[in-house]
């Protein structure tokens, strides 16, 4: 649809795809006074460079630099989405003016709705529907952060990033939308779009999966869902979703407590726990616990090549203490670490020091921080066939302790890059990285060098091996599952 010839056609109801690249976007309630939501995305749309930005406030006739415009209809230039930050009360006069102003969306941060459980609340929100569909125009919230689309520099946050990826998310939840993009920026997880919904009077988690199951500039989707509005059709809507591309979701209102939250937060009925995870199993999305989980299992989809399809690890670095650890953490999240047989370990005592040593599985040797050892441990212990991924860990003993100096991007990661690259190349085996972050100041930067550079070269990075493990281990049962994953894996 020609967006253009759209705007002279009051009533045709905009696309998701017009929806998400608008040319204007008028921010109503902005304040010159105040630092609330309103004046922040003013703030984080200035940063990011959006061409056309127009505060909303009859109060005042500039807001942080931007002149300001009494009403929306007095906005000279063309506004295509609207964010709102005034009283509910206030609401259905303002969408009159969205449809004068033939805008394609209108984003309420507005609560105050349904959620609150008053009847007359509700009625004002089937109310405010009525206008949208007359107008020709979408309702993303009420109650909700809404839109970042780093394509389109559509920002809701100060210092999100700029730069797009495969990713999408659906979040009811405004902070787990805002979170994830910053809380996984060092892990590497970039987003095509993501999309705060709140209590999804009129776009919706049925709508928004099905979208980005077709849109090509995603390849991954996330979710998180307090509750749905229909439960058939998302239903089928996930199943068809999760058939052509992985689906990550975490259910909120797990408990009774969390439950009554989620009815509080966006209205939503949550369904029996125990029932929203078989659907999922049903149908092959991928369910976590908390964000965190989320974010390494994003961390596995993007960046575990190829992705195996056995639990077969085996586990190298450092410190014998450690490397007990992961083992009884791996195996109990339900990798397995075969026991390396004599010929092999005669093989890995040939070139590594035998003292102080540990040949098995885990592999622990003093000089496992020099890259040559690396490169030696990862080519022959690659060529196990019960072996289907490597896992190098660092931080977790005094030997790769981080701040002195032996970890830098030029004594360690550099050259750690290139062998684990090449053992990759000659094994076809994936390299994992469990990098334990400092307790203290002394040794933050140089960690976060590190992560940063084992990030940029296109390796995994995990904070714990729990957290590695139980990635994993949800990651291989969807690969198995899924017929089209199989393009992307290798045993």
């Amino acid at each position: 649809m020609d967006m253009g010839n759209r705007l002279e056609r009051p009533g045709v109801t905009p696309t998701l795809d017009e929806v998400f690249c608008p040319r204007g976007v008028a921010v109503v309630g902005a304040s010159a006074s105040n630092l609330s939501f309103a004046e922040l995305v003013v703030h984080a749309l200035k940063d990011a460079k959006f061409p056309a930005i127009y505060p909303v406030n009859p109060k005042y006739k500039e807001v942080l630099g931007l002149a300001c415009y009494a009403s929306l209809t007095d906005i000279p230039g063309a506004v295509d989405h609207v964010i709102v930050n005034i009283p509910a009360e206030s609401v259905l006069k303002l969408l009159d003016d969205c449809a004068a102003k033939r805008v394609r969306s209108v984003h309420f941060f507005t609560a105050g709705f349904g959620e609150t459980g008053d009847a007359e609340r509700a009625e004002l929100e089937r109310a405010m529907l009525v206008k949208a569909k007359a107008g020709g125009f979408r309702i993303i919230g009420p109650n909700c952060i809404g839109l970042y689309v780093p394509k389109s520099r559509l920002v809701n946050n100060l210092n999100s990033p700029l730069e797009p990826g495969p990713i999408a998310f659906i979040s009811q939840s405004g902070g787990h939308a805002q979170n994830l993009p910053n809380y996984s920026r060092a892990r590497g997880l970039r987003f095509s779009k993501v999309v705060s919904y709140g209590n999804a009077l009129d776009v919706n988690e049925s709508e928004l999966l099905d979208y980005f199951s077709r849109d090509p500039e995603t390849q991954i989707i996330g979710a998180y869902i307090e509750g749905v509005k229909d439960g058939k059709r998302f239903m089928r809507v996930l199943a068809e979703t999760a058939a052509r591309k992985p689906v990550v979701i975490y259910k909120g209102g797990r408990t009774e407590a969390g439950r009554r939250a989620a009815y509080g937060h966006t209205a939503s009925m949550t369904s029996s726990v125990a029932i929203f995870d078989a659907l999922c199993r049903q149908a092959k999305a991928i369910p976590v616990d908390d964000v965190e989980e989320m974010i390494d299992v994003l961390t596995a989809l993007r960046f575990v090549h190829p992705l195996p399809r056995d639990t077969g690890a085996a586990l190298m670095g450092a410190g014998g203490g450690p490397s007990v650890l992961a083992g009884d953490e791996m195996e109990k999240e339900g990798l397995r670490m075969p026991c390396l047989s004599p010929a092999v370990q005669a093989e890995l005592k040939q070139s590594l020091p035998v003292a102080g040593s540990i040949f098995i599985n885990p592999l622990d040797t003093p000089n496992l921080t020099a890259p040559d050892a690396i490169s030696k441990a990862m080519q022959v212990i690659g060529r196990v066939p019960e072996i289907h991924m490597l896992i190098y860990h660092l931080g977790f003993h005094p030997i790769s302790h981080w701040g002195l100096g032996r970890l830098s991007l030029e004594n360690f990661v550099k050259p750690a890059i290139g062998v684990m690259k090449e053992a990759m190349r000659k094994t076809g085996k994936p390299v994992l990285l469990a990098m334990r972050p400092p307790q203290g100041l002394d040794g933050m930067t140089e960690f976060l060098a590190a992560q940063q550079g084992f990030v940029e070269a296109g390796f995994p990075v995990f904070y714990s091996m729990r957290q590695l493990a139980r990635a994993m281990v949800r990651v291989i049962a969807w690969n198995r599952s899924c017929p089209h994953s199989r393009g992307r894996a290798k045993s």
